[in-house]
């Protein structure tokens, strides 16, 4: 019997969730925020309990320190010795890491060095994952990357059409992410088919804050949206998604309050999306109380998101010629049916019909129609678990 953390290190939050492997029993789990900043918010849940403590933690490794002290103070654990592991989620892996890897001197320099590529994530990841060394040094530790599930793309799908010495000198290419979400709900997926997932072409739709849409071919991502970094593919609850590349330097010209590239991709990135858009909030509650008080921001930002997620499926009906099943998962996935209604009927041509007494809110499962041609799945991720599970596989490897 072993227990093992997984994490998810931001710029200054670490959220955390503490298993009983192999049985899979969470027995804790909690969020650090504001790391770095004044009132830090440490929270822990167990045992149906919930405890929060509000004081200044500087850095991650403080963050840690009090995670730890917390297992030993709330009775969760009675000694470190318990931990017997400790993943961390890294957004971005590059070309280095086609899989889970154990952690060593080298797998933390080239994660800080792809930094560029999740400069929101990378850092964080990194700052968490020496906290850990330093405090549990002797504990089996691994990095699993939102990338690597997406390295089996094919070289015709991951380039950009750009002159190749900017994919030979500077390694710009797709990489996608939320691919350790995108494999879980598939391996989940197959298992409510009940069809072996080497059969099953499959669209998987993470629409979370991020959204990230992948064509899944016989268990593999054979093309995906998010590109280069998280910035790219349908609309998002902060983020563009994709735009003419031309409107970074005609912003820059036009408007004064954007002095360069970086300022235009921080705008992408934060203040665009349902948040730009409706002028109102990047959460789809607030759009939607929006939609019923007749708010016209609030209605376009709604449509624009619903028609990109919808286009990005209906391209890869075509990439995959055909699919079993639509899954949809993560935070709007799992719980906005009325997105999943609207999504789905502007895609009525190929067959997909969708049962409105089960297309409510907390329902898990199947939501098409018998005659669907098409299944849609609507399934609650678990990247934590997929963590957790990478741990105890390289665990026992090591």
């Amino acid at each position: 019997m072993s227990k093992t953390i997984a994490i998810n290190a931001g710029s200054s939050s670490l959220k955390w969730q503490l298993y009983q492997m192999p049985e899979e029993k969470v027995l804790a789990q909690g969020i650090i925020e504001r790391i770095g900043l004044k009132d830090s918010i440490s929270t822990v849940k167990f045992d149906g309990n919930k405890e929060e403590e509000i004081s200044d933690i500087p850095n991650h490794t403080e963050a840690v320190k009090i995670l730890l002290n917390d297992l030993i103070h709330f009775n969760i654990i009675s000694s470190y010795d318990e931990i017997t592991g400790v993943g961390h989620r890294i957004v971005a892996g590059g070309e280095y890491f086609k899989e889970s890897v154990l952690v060593n001197d080298q797998v933390v320099e080239q994660v800080e060095e792809l930094s560029a590529l999740a400069p929101l994530h990378n850092p964080g990841a990194v700052a968490g994952i020496r906290a850990f060394r330093n405090l549990l040094p002797d504990i089996t530790s691994v990095c699993v990357f939102d990338t690597s599930f997406h390295t089996t793309m094919e070289k015709h799908t991951y380039l950009y059409p750009i002159p190749q010495k900017y994919y030979t000198d500077y390694k710009i290419r797709k990489y996608g992410a939320h691919g350790t979400s995108h494999k879980y709900v598939a391996q989940e997926a197959a298992k409510m088919l009940n069809r072996p997932l080497e059969e099953l072409k499959l669209i998987t739709a993470h629409i979370g804050n991020g959204v990230s849409i992948t064509a899944n071919r016989y268990g593999k991502s054979v093309d995906t949206s998010m590109g280069f970094t998280p910035l790219a593919g349908p609309m998002m609850g902060t983020r563009s998604g994709d735009i003419d590349p031309a409107i970074i330097p005609y912003i820059i010209a036009n408007d004064p309050e954007m002095k360069d590239a970086a300022d235009v991709v921080n705008m992408l990135n934060k203040k665009s999306g349902l948040g730009g858009v409706s002028g109102i909030s990047s959460d789809m509650r607030d759009i939607e109380a929006g939609l019923e008080a007749g708010n016209q921001d609030a209605i376009l930002a709604y449509e624009i998101f619903v028609d990109r997620i919808k286009k990005f499926i209906g391209q890869y009906f075509a990439v995959l010629n055909g699919a079993d099943a639509l899954v949809f998962t993560a935070g709007m996935g799992e719980n906005a049916p009325l997105m999943r209604q609207d999504v789905i009927a502007g895609l009525s041509w190929f067959g997909i019909e969708i049962d409105p007494e089960k297309n409510v809110f907390g329902y898990r499962g199947d939501i098409s129609t018998p005659d669907s041609k098409v299944k849609v799945l609507v399934i609650s991720t678990d990247e934590e678990l997929c963590i957790a599970r990478d741990v105890e596989r390289l665990r026992h490897k090591n």
